[in-house]
């Protein structure tokens, strides 16, 4: 990288780009990784035999890596405190950010090697590419007021989704490619093992990827908002910001009942999204394995797609008739969906589930958020109060995939897991009503 370069001023256009343009470099990650290419090549791994011997312990594979994921998540939860206070205190954050941004591009190359005779590096690769992915978001995200001004901040953060949104699709159509067409890159071996490399390969993109569009950001990013010795007060400052919040909430009856009622059901919500592909590529008959390499990736873009609309719609819906009476009737169709799903065996009825999913996925997230935005305390700073929102949410994570991964382990199959999953969305439901009226919420 060049050295010396002017720092744009806050707010201006080439500096709001360059933070922007980290959504772009990361977004890769949770949609490659996390939801598409990763599962497929993980669940043709185990094709013949799906259980891992950990130990004197046979664990079933997606049981696994649902483990190794709420493991990975007990890590980012712990991390995140520490990592905020740091970003808010230290100078030179820009350098915590690089420093998880490589680990997690490198351990994406990594999963190159992750084949059944290295199974547990590659799930500890697995685990530490997750890490470095969440925990430069504490970062990224961080920068936002050091960037843009109040006004400018809401419109900056979607254009950061868009431009994300955007650069994992091209990069996932562009893996795609590889997986269906290993010849055309001169990908060599019988039609399987082409396409077992491809993604192999696909892994090493992602990495790549993340690391050369990240430079963009890194030249123009400023160092930090000021410099300061780190000392102890300051590592704990996190903490102790996350322990005020908690204080505070009994004297705020809406925003604790309106807490519960989120940690219950992103618990499901955010459990579903991550097993989402696992559970297509066990569960569904496709056919070929090409037939279900394509049908998988084409329902993630699918989900991908309509949940841009799905946004949208929802949006205008809460503008109408509010936001806890729209998040009451998406939780009832994310209960719904769930129980649908534990009925579904064919191609046709997973796209038309992923669409469904599609249209509620974005729209529960982003209106949760609002929501949560609107009951908060107006003379509070908020960056405490979304430290614990961030950390309540990733607490939920480890507690719904540990949740899944026992109860697909112990009863052997993904549906059963996925069928619990619809009473947190009735309980989540169920509490809202308990939220009281504020003004549009």
């Amino acid at each position: 990288m060049i050295l010396g370069a002017s720092i744009p001023g806050k707010g201006s256009k080439k500096l709001i780009n360059a933070w922007v343009f980290y959504d772009w470099a990361n977004s890769v990650y949770p949609l490659v990784i996390s939801s598409a290419v990763f599962p497929i090549y993980y669940g043709a791994l185990f094709a013949e035999n799906n259980i891992i011997q950990v130990f004197d312990y046979e664990v079933k594979n997606t049981a696994m890596i649902s483990f190794v994921t709420a493991a990975a998540f007990i890590v980012v939860a712990l991390l995140s405190p520490l990592l905020s206070g740091i970003a808010d205190y230290v100078g030179n954050k820009k350098r915590f950010m690089k420093f998880f941004v490589y680990t997690g591009a490198f351990c994406c190359m990594g999963l190159y090697g992750f084949q059944l005779d290295t199974i547990y590096l590659g799930l500890i690769i697995y685990f530490l590419a997750l890490i470095g992915y969440w925990s430069s978001l504490v970062f990224y995200n961080s920068y936002l007021p050091d960037i843009a001004f109040p006004e400018q901040q809401d419109r900056v953060s979607a254009k950061g989704f868009s431009m994300g949104y955007v650069g994992s699709v091209l990069l996932l159509l562009f893996n795609l490619s590889m997986v269906l067409q290993p010849d055309w890159y001169g990908i060599t071996g019988s039609e399987g093992e082409a396409a077992m490399k491809a993604m192999r390969y696909s892994f090493i993109t992602v990495g790549i990827w993340w690391i050369i569009f990240s430079q963009y950001s890194f030249y123009y990013l400023p160092k930090g908002n000021r410099e300061v010795t780190v000392t102890k007060d300051v590592i704990w400052n996190g903490y102790k910001e996350l322990k005020s919040v908690w204080n505070q909430l009994d004297k705020n009856i809406s925003l604790k009942r309106f807490l519960v009622a989120f940690f219950m059901y992103s618990m499901a919500l955010q459990t579903v999204l991550l097993v989402a592909a696992y559970f297509g590529e066990e569960e569904i008959g496709w056919g070929s394995a090409s037939e279900k390499t394509i049908g998988l990736i084409v329902s993630i873009l699918l989900i991908q797609i309509v949940g841009i609309l799905g946004a949208t719609l929802t949006a205008r819906a809460s503008e109408r008739y509010g936001n806890l009476k729209v998040l009451i009737i998406i939780n009832a169709i994310w209960a719904l969906l769930c129980f649908i799903a534990y009925h579904i065996y064919t191609p046709i009825q997973f796209y038309v589930v992923a669409a469904m999913v599609g249209m509620v996925m974005g729209a529960i997230q982003a209106l949760s958020r609002s929501t949560y935005s609107k009951l908060l305390p107006i003379t509070q700073d908020t960056t405490s109060f979304f430290s614990f929102y961030d950390v309540a949410e990733k607490i939920a994570i480890i507690i719904g995939m540990s949740l899944f991964g026992i109860i697909d382990q112990i009863t052997g199959s993904m549906r059963n897991s996925i069928l619990i999953f619809t009473l947190f969305f009735i309980l989540g439901g169920l509490l809202l009503f308990r939220v009281p009226k504020m003004k549009k919420t």
